[in-house]
């Protein structure tokens, strides 16, 4: 799930639980979208754990020389609201 702020989310046309593409330089994935006022405006967060939607295929492939984690508060993302697929 990816958290944004409301005022972010009225530009783009999202609802609560919209589909909403996240893209960054080095791939995309779809996740709904939480709608909110927790995410300062112009920026986006969503959990790392859940392998159908990975932030993590966003990132690059540096690591802090301390933690070894990601840079994860320096990945410029797009924003696109996503259709829901017709059922049936």
């Amino acid at each position: 799930m990816a958290q944004v702020h409301a005022q972010d989310a009225e530009k783009l046309g999202l609802k609560e639980g919209d589909l909403l593409k996240v893209r960054s330089r080095r791939g995309e994935i779809v996740t709904p979208v939480r709608i909110g006022h927790i995410v300062p405006k112009g920026s986006v967060f969503m959990d790392f754990h859940f392998q159908e939607a990975n932030p993590n295929r966003l990132l690059g492939t540096s690591l802090d020389p301390v933690s070894k984690t990601p840079d994860y508060k320096v990945c410029a993302v797009s924003l696109e609201k996503q259709e829901a697929a017709a059922a049936g």
